[in-house]
C-alpha cells in the first residue's frame, strides 16, 4: 500500500491546526498586553485619586478653619465690624417691630501682653535726600477746602501723612549758682 496519498491529505489538517493555535496564542498575548496596560492605567488613576482625595480634605480643613465662628469673629474685628445691637424686623404691613439701636464698639481690654509700637526709624542720609517734604498742615494737596481749624476735610490721610507734633528740644539742668 502507498503511504502518499495519506499524508499528502494530513498536511493541510496539521497546517490548518498550527496556524489555529499560533493564532490563539499571538490573540492571547495581544489581550495579556491590553489588559497589563489598562491595569497599569488604572493603578495611576488610583494613586490620582488618593491624592486628590487627600487634597481635597486638606482644603475642606482650611475652609472649615475659616468659617469657625472664633476665626470669623476674629476677621471681622480686623476689618473694624463690631457685633450688632437689638435687631429690629419689618412686618408685612411694614410696621417696625422692637427698638433698632446702633452698634456700638466695646471698650478695648488692656491685654498685658501689648507692648507699644516704636516709631519707624529716622530716614538716613541717602533716604533723607530722596524723601518728599512734610505737607503743609494749610496746604490740601486733594484739592478739598480746609476746614475751619485749619485741618484738610476729605483729604486722604495716607497722602497727606499723620500729623506729628514739633519735636521739643532738651534744654540743659541749669544748677542754681
Amino acid at each position: 500500500m502507498p503511504s502518499g496519498p495519506s499524508s499528502a491529505a494530513r498536511t493541510p489538517f496539521v497546517l490548518l491546526v498550527v496556524v489555529l493555535l499560533g493564532g490563539g496564542l499571538i490573540t492571547l498575548l495581544l489581550l495579556n498586553s491590553a489588559l497589563n496596560q489598562g491595569s497599569f492605567q488604572l493603578n495611576e488613576l488610583k494613586n490620582k485619586t488618593t491624592e486628590l482625595t487627600d487634597e481635597e480634605q486638606a482644603l475642606q480643613r482650611d475652609v472649615d478653619d475659616y468659617a469657625a465662628p472664633d476665626a470669623l469673629e476674629r476677621r471681622a474685628r480686623e476689618l473694624g465690624m463690631v457685633p450688632g445691637g437689638s435687631p429690629a424686623f419689618l412686618g408685612p404691613d411694614g410696621k417696625v417691630l422692637g427698638e433698632p439701636s446702633v452698634a456700638t464698639a466695646p471698650k478695648p481690654s488692656p491685654t498685658p501682653s501689648a507692648t507699644p509700637k516704636s516709631a519707624p526709624p529716622a530716614p538716613t542720609g541717602s533716604q533723607a535726600a530722596s524723601s518728599k517734604p512734610p505737607v503743609d498742615p494749610g496746604t490740601d494737596p486733594a484739592g478739598t477746602l480746609p476746614a475751619a481749624d485749619g485741618s484738610p476735610t476729605g483729604a486722604d490721610p495716607a497722602r497727606t501723612g499723620p500729623a506729628t507734633a514739633p519735636a521739643e528740644t532738651p534744654t540743659p539742668p541749669t544748677s542754681g549758682r
